[in-house]
């Protein structure tokens, strides 16, 4: 089974100028990872399967940390879902920065991270 925590709202402070670092930016974050959810679709037990809700709170967390480059935001969050729940398999992060550019015609940029 495939889960998906689709477009995960943040306002941080990545980012390599002064500017990003003072008055942050929007985010967003995407998170998928297959599961084996058999156990916990038969017995509908929260306790047998990855709670979303705990990954949504490392997503959170890890985001609150200001780092300079996208690929060290997406590459700690990959780490710190992985490290909680190690059975998890496929598991993709991928992190947006909208509008990155001062006077830039670029909507966002998005750095991703997968298990191979």
């Amino acid at each position: 089974m495939t889960i998906h925590l689709d477009n995960i709202r943040l306002k941080a402070y990545h980012g390599i100028y002064d500017h990003e670092r003072q008055y942050g930016n929007n985010f967003s974050v995407d998170v998928s990872f297959d599961i084996d959810a058999e156990r916990s679709a038969i017995s509908d037990d929260i306790a047998d399967t990855v709670n979303y809700e705990t990954v949504y709170k490392i997503v959170k967390d890890e985001m609150s940390l200001a780092a300079n480059l996208l690929e060290n935001v997406a590459y700690r969050i990959h780490k710190s879902i992985k490290k909680e729940f190690p059975a998890i398999d496929r598991l993709r992060v991928a992190v947006s920065k909208y509008d990155p550019f001062a006077n830039g015609n670029v909507d966002r940029v998005t750095v991703s991270v997968a298990d191979e």
